[in-house]
């Protein structure tokens, strides 16, 4: 083998680059390997062999998932530039920053703040010298970024917020609106992920909101990332506060930039495939000159196209720009999640708003869209059929944990929708998936355990079989920390309990209910506050204290249909005060409020609450003696009774069923210690999601017609 000469490594790297431009990456990388195998006889200088390692990590890390060797590369070119006095100090710097970011992703979080530290002190004794002010202020904005991230991991909100503090110092002396916003959303991401004072994150959203009206209206098409990041963390704050009708509107500004930002990375794409066409012609030496020159021009030309959709010069662009979104200009470290997370998450975003409002349409549609972007990403993540989270590499994992959670996240949606519109065998192949995810990754699902649970006891529920509903709610409740999710399940619980109509599960669902209206005030939102004094007016009635009950479904009734604008919700609340009504001879009132019920349980397919309405406008009209329209009443409702029969029928023939309802946990592995370890140590600030849970109350109404009619007599 002939010896690798200085000239033959300067070929080396240059044909590395060409690889790259072609999109040859791994032809790219082995070029760069053998560089660094200089013989003893031809050794590389310091610098030049930094310079190799550094982009040598830059493709390992973008194209690969070879974390190691990255890291190795990293860690040797710092040593090799620390003490080089005349080595540039931005090349020392994305060292450290690339360095911080790639022991970020393998969740050694003290190195990371360790390099960190070195790196701000490092711009801190060169500003004013070395590096212009501006250069040094965008470096700090950049490391603080980091320090925060990676303080944020550890919990440590403080120290987290502190560094957002001093990058927003940095970022008000570069004079960029960008980079203010940028902190502007990260200390707002901090306080959602750590909500301690509910007007503290009040005054953090609407400071985000302001600051991005201070960026040029020429400037915000380029800010595409930006605007989704800080706009998906308002909507966060929306959902969790319960105001769905301003949710309503940030997302509808979310789905338009999102279908902009898609028709423009289409042009970005053409004009990448074209410039790849043009590499490819200019790199073959047979070429005329003339041919050479018209490809030249062309090149200039598309660059030039390039620039007007990306805002970024060619020499700037990122070769990966097509899967990223990026937050701020560069050296910050640029993106908070890759394009199709986000993408899903604006999809998953249309389904939580429109689904309380019986969209489901449109939801399928988003629920179906947003599967297909993550089963394409897992995937690419080699996440296929028979593989596990044991199978995974380290480099994948807190990835492929995002991607699942979202896949979750849709799966719950789909259950919920499915359930409301009586579809049940549906509901349970969804719920079926959810449970396989499960068991293929615990670990990296634990969290959704308890949502799984809680699913499972809706669809008990939903089918008729109450008394394992309540036995999955009470086990969901067990398996979270979240006190919102334990008082829903506690609601839950208590509403399968009442249907049940013995006295001892009356007195079960008493003592579920007690302790959570006693804290419901304590809440962010009035989620739980409308679902607990529901099931405490179901108790009311159940006791006969039917005025009390009347005036307490009445307030829940105004806060369930002004803020949650839950029309499932909204529904089931009509019939029970309609049945009040009834009950206390209102019947003008009650005529009046079971038709606005039955209304809106047409407009959601919920053939269930159909049929108790149904029920209650029989009693109606008996006690009316209007016999006609008993008669039609009731032929109705017999239809609805035998459409709702025949779903029960195939649902409880379909082989998962007795699955679902048994009255176990799921069982799976013991959890992997390793895989536990990465994803504790692997997520950003940026990069946590705190999507609210999104399944509303189960409504209150037994399978089969005789059973609601009976409970509608009573009520």
């Amino acid at each position: 083998m002939a010896s690798i000469t200085p000239p033959a490594i300067e070929g080396l790297c240059a044909l590395a680059e060409e690889s790259c431009l072609c999109r040859d990456f791994p032809a790219a990388i082995r070029c760069l390997e053998a560089a660094l195998s200089s013989p003893d006889s031809f050794p590389l200088s310091p610098l030049l062999e930094s310079q190799i390692r550094l982009r040598l990590a830059s493709l390992l890390l973008a194209h690969t998932h070879n974390l190691h060797d990255a890291k190795s590369h990293l860690e040797r070119s710092l040593l090799l530039l620390s003490p080089l006095p005349s080595a540039p100090l931005p090349l020392k710097l994305l060292t450290h920053s690339m360095l911080s970011n790639t022991y970020h992703l393998v969740g050694a979080i003290r190195q990371q703040k360790h390099i960190l530290f070195k790196a701000i002190q490092l711009v801190n004794h060169s500003s004013g010298l070395v590096l212009p002010r501006d250069e040094a202020l965008m470096w700090i904005c950049n490391f603080q970024s980091q320090m925060a991230s990676a303080l944020a991991v550890e919990a440590d909100y403080p120290g987290s917020l502190e560094a957002i503090e001093s990058g927003k110092v940095a970022a008000e002396g570069t004079g960029s609106p960008e980079l203010k916003v940028f902190f502007a959303a990260s200390e707002l991401h901090i306080h959602l992920l750590h909500w301690d004072d509910s007007q503290v994150v009040d005054s953090a959203v609407q400071r985000c909101a302001g600051l991005w009206e201070e960026i040029p209206s020429y400037q915000k098409p380029r800010c595409t990332g930006l605007f989704l990041y800080a706009e998906l963390l308002r909507t966060f704050y929306l959902l969790r506060t319960c105001d769905y009708k301003t949710a309503s509107q940030r997302v509808e500004m979310l789905d338009i930039a999102m279908k902009k930002e898609m028709q423009r990375l289409e042009k970005v794409k053409e004009i990448n495939s074209e410039l790849l066409s043009i590499q490819r012609s200019l790199s073959q030496p047979d070429r005329h000159q003339m041919e050479r020159f018209a490809l030249e021009e062309k090149q200039g030309r598309l660059s030039e196209r390039l620039k007007v959709e990306t805002g970024l010069d060619i020499d700037f662009l990122d070769l990966d720009y097509e899967d990223k979104l990026y937050l701020a200009p560069q050296p910050m470290d640029g993106e908070w999640l890759p394009r199709n997370a986000v993408f899903a998450i604006v999809d998953l975003m249309v389904v939580m708003v429109g689904r309380p409002k019986g969209i489901f349409k449109e939801c399928g549609k988003r629920i179906q869209s947003g599967l297909q972007l993550i089963y394409g990403e897992l995937v690419k993540l080699g996440i296929v059929d028979g593989v596990t989270e044991m199978n995974l590499q380290q480099s994948t994992i807190w990835m492929a944990g995002l991607y699942l959670m979202l896949l979750l996240q849709f799966l719950e949606n789909k259950v919920a929708v499915e359930l409301t519109r009586s579809e049940f065998v549906e509901a349970q192949e969804a719920l079926i998936q959810m449970k396989h995810w499960f068991v293929r990754f615990p670990t990296i699902l634990q969290g959704c355990e308890s949502t799984i649970e809680m699913l499972r006891g809706q669809y008990a529920h939903s089918v008729g079989c109450f008394r394992e509903a309540a036995f999955h709610f009470v086990e969901a409740s067990k398996l979270t920390d979240s006190k919102s999710m334990q008082s829903m399940c506690q609601v839950y619980a208590a509403v399968s309990d009442i249907c049940l109509g013995d006295p001892e599960s009356t007195s079960q669902a008493l003592d579920l209910v007690g302790p959570v209206y006693q804290i419901m005030e304590s809440f962010v939102g009035v989620r739980e506050k409308t679902c607990i004094i529901f099931v405490y007016g179901l108790l009311l009635m159940k006791q006969q204290n039917l005025q009390e009950a009347r005036i307490r479904l009445a307030s829940g009734l105004k806060i369930a249909h002004q803020q949650l604008g839950n029309i499932q919700l909204v529904s089931q609340y009509l019939t029970i005060l309609g049945t009040l009504a009834l009950q206390l001879h209102d019947n003008a009132q009650a005529r009046e409020i079971l038709k606005s019920s039955l209304t809106l349980a047409k407009t959601l397919y919920d053939i269930p609450t159909q049929i108790w309405v149904l029920s209650v406008f029989t009693d109606l009209y008996r006690e009316l003696g209007e016999r006609e329209n008993e008669n039609e009443n009731s032929e109705y409702k017999r239809k609805k009774e035998d459409d709702l029969q025949r779903r029960l029928y195939e649902a409880h023939l379909q082989e998962h069923h007795h699955e679902l309802i048994a009255m176990e946990r799921i069982k799976v592995q013991p959890l992997h210690e390793a895989v536990l370890k990465q994803m504790e140590a692997g997520p950003s600030v940026r990069t946590d999601l705190d999507i609210p849970e999104s399944i509303g109350l189960p409504p209150t109404k037994p399978a089969s017609g005789p059973r609601l009619r009976d409970r509608g007599k009573k009520r």
